[in-house]
């Protein structure tokens, strides 16, 4: 018999809305039992764990809606394998890939590569994301029946805006008939066009030509509109501004089937950190100001916004270490996500479960599927944490190939044990040091 026993931990659960101390026994790929404190026990060649009276924290393995692995086409930046270690090293177990590869996943030959490629390396459930239009282009419908049957679980031109309201339309009731939601990346290219950064004090001051918050709340409204009117599925990608949490709160109160997710940066940073020209401070959406910061953060805690997602963008130095202007936009994210939210329900910003929920439930409820929590006979996607490790965090702790963060150097508070896929064991913190 093989297995893990965790005894005596801190049990989160969203699916119960649950908060206490536990042990979890896993047996093969599932959980086979949980009971109080200590009062489980293992038989022989069972690893155990020891929570340390709540020192550890249990909870289901984290999902990221949105990531770039860069595989096929930009293996030098990020491949498959190097992406599933980030994820399984910051706590996911399943992680969404985005369809901006090279070729783009308008086809089913793309999407079967990354879900097989998944597979193989085996460190976390890697579920691929079809294009809307072919190329990405914004011209022409992918066959949305097609990708779904190879595996596509969601649809999206993230990086571009469907600026054609016709084609928008015809999008959202098209993918209707194989429950497939959009995924909108929502920026008016009209509005945005040469800006560098968040429009603002800091960008007058520092010289910049910026994004106006217009730029997304116009895509937003626009997007909100078609899908109320077609009765689609839309998903609004890291929203970032204060208007657009407004619109879609109130989206959402009549009924729109609108979900939307929040990146780490955005409820952790300001156009603030451009000072400096630090390249990893430039992203799209860019970083807001502070009034949009503390609208996000209330989208999270009302459940407005839907899910905390990392908008992984690996960069290699070529594209990333550029004068400002020049630089590509994007951070990496994966091991960084959950200290962040940490450090966000630490200041109040949300309570502990609904943190939590922003990671596990709610991903999972954007795609359509349930996350079984913490129970009998569930998979043992598992991320096991100590919340009060803290860490310096350096380039080389980092298992991206590419190291793009602005956090690199920041001292953070809250760090994953160990990862379990299926019972099995992805990420262990003491090995990887």
């Amino acid at each position: 018999m093989t297995g893990v026993l965790i005894r005596n931990a801190r049990l989160l659960d969203p699916v119960r809305h649950t908060d206490e101390l536990g042990d979890v026994l896993v047996v093969g790929e599932t959980i086979a039992a949980l009971g109080p404190p200590a009062t489980l026990s293992a038989a022989d060649g069972v690893e155990i764990i020891d929570g340390g009276a709540g020192r550890l924290w249990v909870m289901p393995g984290l999902v990221d809606l949105h990531v770039h692995l860069r595989e096929p086409g930009e293996e030098y930046k990020e491949d498959i394998e190097s992406g599933s270690r980030a994820a399984a090293a910051g706590g996911f177990t399943t992680i969404v890939a985005m369809a901006n590869t090279k070729p783009v996943a308008d086809n089913a030959e793309v999407i079967r590569y990354v879900l097989e490629r998944g597979r193989s390396v085996g460190l976390c459930r890697v579920l691929p994301v079809g294009a809307v239009t072919m190329g990405q282009a914004g011209e022409t419908l992918a066959p949305f029946g097609e990708l779904k049957a190879a595996g596509a679980v969601a649809l999206s031109d993230d990086g571009h805006w469907l600026a054609s309201s016709r084609l928008c339309r015809s999008a959202l009731e098209y993918a209707q008939d194989f429950c497939l939601g959009l995924h909108m990346h929502a920026e008016d290219p009209g509005l945005s066009a040469g800006g560098l950064m968040h429009e603002g004090a800091v960008s007058t001051g520092l010289g910049l030509r910026g994004i106006p918050g217009a730029a997304e709340d116009v895509a937003v409204a626009r997007d909100l509109i078609l899908a109320e009117a077609t009765g689609g599925r839309l998903h609004i990608c890291h929203v970032s501004t204060a208007r657009s949490v407004e619109l879609i709160r109130a989206a959402k109160a009549r009924g729109v089937r609108v979900t939307a997710e929040a990146t780490p940066h955005h409820f952790t940073l300001t156009d603030e950190a451009v000072v400096g020209f630090d390249p990893n401070t430039k992203m799209r959406p860019p970083l807001r100001g502070v009034a949009d910061r503390q609208a996000v953060i209330a989208g999270l805690a009302d459940g407005t916004i839907d899910a905390i997602a990392t908008d992984h963008a690996p960069h290699s130095t070529i594209e990333k270490d550029a004068p400002y202007e020049e630089a590509a936009n994007g951070i990496i994210g994966l091991q960084t996500a959950l200290p962040l939210a940490l450090a966000l329900w630490r200041a109040g910003g949300l309570s502990l479960l609904n943190m939590v929920e922003r990671l596990t439930t709610g991903p999972l409820g954007v795609l359509g599927m349930t996350c079984p929590g913490l129970a009998r006979g569930a998979p043992a996607d598992l991320a096991i944490l100590d919340p009060e490790c803290t860490f310096d965090l350096t380039a080389a702790a980092l298992m991206s190939k590419s190291k793009n963060s602005p956090f690199v150097g920041w001292q953070l508070k809250g760090a994953v044990e160990t990862t379990l896929l299926g019972g099995r064991a992805t990420y262990r913190r003491h090995e990887s040091k």
